[in-house]
């Protein structure tokens, strides 16, 4: 990810791979380039079910988002790393339980905010507002005036992290980040985080992650259980926990569950006290 110092709708890029292009393809998009499907079909040859991953990803954004709305009375989400538009992004989930929701979307890619301002429309009660920011810049997030325009950040936020986070990579580099930006909300605040993992994969794939780590043909940094877990340093986890993203509260999605070794990936949400 590339760090923006502000708008850049005329810098598309075409010519290298971006994770939101990357995620459209596997997910069945239109919205990619060729230089994104190579990458995608360089990261199946070391985890085939990636596909699966994403799409296990997206569910879990979606019922975490059902779960903050209907259940934790949460009206505002700050979403960082949007990705490209699809069916139930985080303010339509939220907007049906709740229309008077507020959602900033932020992302790095200028394709991602081209989209995002054409079709992520607010209900007429609510509000969305997209911003071009990096997350590795989580002070510059919370200096947009756009961002406290649209959210009141004495009431309680939802921050989501969701498959973005593990494009910061070096262990503990993450926890820095969800720290900087979780400080600037109030109390009854709530993080959702999802990110990849090793732990579950057989040796020899974990070997050959490590092998695509180090060749550069993937910059997704996978978090062990203990990383992960430190993301929610001093606030409240939500049962049932650090899991799958596949097994977190998913009791009403088709059975049987995945495998954990095919979506290796974390997700978690916490309640600030």
């Amino acid at each position: 990810m590339s760090i923006l110092e502000g708008p850049v709708s005329d810098q598309i890029d075409s010519t290298t791979a971006q994770p939101a292009r990357r995620y459209n393809y596997w997910l069945g998009g239109k919205d990619n380039f060729a230089v994104d499907r190579a990458s995608g079909d360089e990261i199946l040859r070391t985890f085939p079910t990636a596909r699966l991953a994403a799409l296990e990803n997206r569910r879990f954004l979606q019922r975490a988002t059902r779960f903050l709305a209907a259940e934790a009375g949460i009206r505002q989400f700050l979403d960082i790393g949007t990705g490209l538009p699809t069916a139930d992004n985080t303010h339509e989930v939220a907007q049906r339980i709740a229309p008077e929701t507020r959602v900033v979307y932020v992302d790095n890619d200028p394709m991602v905010m081209a989209h995002a301002r054409a079709l992520l429309t607010s209900t007429p009660q609510g509000r969305t507002t997209y911003l071009e920011a990096d997350l590795r810049s989580p002070g510059a997030i919370l200096a947009q005036p756009q961002l406290r325009e649209t959210l009141d950040l004495r009431e309680p936020v939802a921050l989501m992290l969701v498959a973005v986070l593990h494009f910061v990579a070096g262990y503990g580099a993450g926890a820095p980040i969800v720290r900087t930006l979780m400080d600037a909300l109030p109390s009854g605040s709530f993080l959702v985080v999802t990110n990849a993992t090793k732990d579950p994969l057989p040796a020899r794939m974990a070997a050959d992650y490590d092998a695509a780590l180090a060749a550069g043909t993937t910059n997704i940094w996978p978090r062990d259980r203990a990383e992960f877990t430190d993301l929610f340093a001093g606030l409240e986890l939500i049962e049932p926990g650090v899991t799958p993203v596949s097994e977190w509260r998913a009791q009403d999605e088709p059975e049987p569950r995945p495998d954990p070794a095919h979506i290796a990936m974390y997700g978690g949400v916490g309640r600030k006290p």
